[in-house]
């Protein structure tokens, strides 16, 4: 391994040789500023395995590098320059409950992180940039948006909260409405897709808000009685209108006809739930010029 760190990914795994700074630890090994290190901590690029008695706990994030590392415990610094200094589109603030929030997540945000750097996921964002009344707030997912896709999350501020809208999720108790933009002529009465998704039952029901037959582009209503990883994708994809912009289903060939290109044409647009705080049902639907779709000819 080398000290001199360069464009390339790097994974630093060190082991503490005796009672030291953590942040004196990762820069004899990596060779970056300590200033660097303190913000790639922050990003979530370092990781440390809490030992209890003999046996090894999971890997944590450490996020402050002020800790103690006594000997024998494991550092690992996931480097990945070009990951470390992204910088994402901003979400929006919707509705802030407190012990919840709802936000738009952008196209190309990340609705978790990885090992290598969690700062452009949700989550994560909410918890360096949104302060209100200068405090800090942690925050947990309890649903996912693939990154190409735009649109509705719920986002818990305390564990009781997260528990509690992931139990909603997985009871199917949260309504999901999607708007598409799909290559094709959709048939004007509403369908309800049933291909099953890796053995699972899967059910989409669709409908068609607008055609430009200029374009060949539909635009479509999606709602989901399931949440199958890619349903929607790959429903629409294999019933014969694949979603424009669509990297994985799609069809790259009509994709390039659009000037410019356009990352997949896919909004979580309508988001329900019966309120865990005052038992209310609340739906949060974005406006039009939310949805950042393509704009089809009338």
């Amino acid at each position: 391994m080398t000290n001199q760190p360069d464009h390339a990914c790097q994974h630093f795994k060190i082991t503490s040789p005796g009672e030291i700074n953590a942040l004196d630890l990762l820069a004899s090994h990596s060779g970056l500023s300590k200033q660097l290190l303190k913000d790639y901590a922050q990003k979530g690029a370092v990781w440390i395995e809490r030992t209890l008695s003999s046996q090894k706990s999971k890997p944590e994030r450490l996020r402050r590098l002020k800790k103690e590392v006594p000997a024998g415990q494991v550092l690992d610094f996931y480097y990945n320059p070009l990951l470390l200094e992204q910088q994402p589109q901003a979400p929006t603030l919707i509705a802030d409950f407190e012990s919840y929030s709802v936000w738009i997540k952008p196209r190309g945000m990340l609705s978790q992180g990885s090992k290598w750097a969690d700062h452009t996921a949700l989550y994560r964002w909410i918890e360096m940039h949104y302060q209100p009344n200068n405090q800090l707030r942690q925050a947990w997912i309890v649903h996912r948006l693939d990154r190409a896709t735009h649109g509705l999350m719920l986002i818990a501020h305390s564990k009781k909260m997260a528990n509690s809208l992931s139990r909603a999720f997985e009871n199917n108790q949260v309504h999901k409405v999607y708007q598409a933009m799909v290559w094709g002529h959709y048939p004007a009465d509403p369908q309800t897709i049933r291909h099953p998704i890796d053995d699972k039952p899967a059910v989409s029901h669709v409908s068609r808000l607008n055609y430009d037959a200029k374009q060949n582009i539909s635009h479509l209503q999606i709602a989901i009685e399931t949440g199958r990883k890619h349903q929607i994708r790959s429903h629409l994809s294999a019933s014969g209108y694949p979603i424009v912009g669509d990297r994985l289903y799609g069809e790259l060939e009509k994709d390039h006809q659009l000037c410019p290109m356009p990352d997949l044409q896919l909004t979580a647009y309508q988001l329900c739930l019966q309120c865990p705080i005052d038992d209310k049902q609340k739906c949060f639907t974005l406006q039009d010029n939310q949805l950042d779709l393509i704009v089809l000819n009338e």
